[in-house]
């Protein structure tokens, strides 16, 4: 009797395991994927606009209530999920969303904001850009396999 993933036994590697079935990882990769740019692209959106939350929470953050600054930021995210949403550069676009998501973690944990509410949100959005990354890049996978080989 086969299970759920379509596997018959319990420590089952072969090639009908979760990770290989290419359909179902790739299109539950490019749903990760999807939810982080959206949010992503929400949040550059805001900055390139200034609005007034942006700057409000910039001065409780501890940033210059700059609208240049803001917009700054808006345009470098904007750059890195561009990046991360391209094929051929996706990895250089998680790479770059790290460095983002960490000053941001940095930032929240300067100011003594919430671990699990604010701290550890740009932690959240990073599972999702490299989990994401990690189901649609079959490359990815080979070089970081969650499994010895055998």
């Amino acid at each position: 009797m086969t299970n759920l993933l379509g596997t018959t036994g319990a420590a089952d590697t072969s090639s009908d395991s979760f990770l290989s079935n290419r359909k179902l990882t790739r299109g539950i990769g490019y749903g990760l994927s999807a939810l982080v740019v959206l949010f992503l692209l929400m949040d550059g959106v805001m900055k390139l606009m200034a609005m007034d939350i942006v700057m409000q929470t910039m001065g409780e953050l501890g940033w210059p209530n700059s609208q240049m600054l803001a917009r700054g930021l808006g345009l470098l995210l904007f750059v890195c999920v561009g990046l991360y949403c391209a094929p051929r550069t996706s990895v250089l676009g998680a790479v770059l969303l790290t460095g983002y998501l960490g000053g941001a973690i940095a930032t929240h944990v300067r100011v003594g904001n919430p671990l699990f509410s604010h701290d550890l949100f740009g932690v959240y959005l990073g599972l999702f850009v490299w989990g994401g990354l990690y189901l649609r890049e079959p490359r990815l996978r080979a070089l970081f396999p969650l499994r010895a080989a055998i």
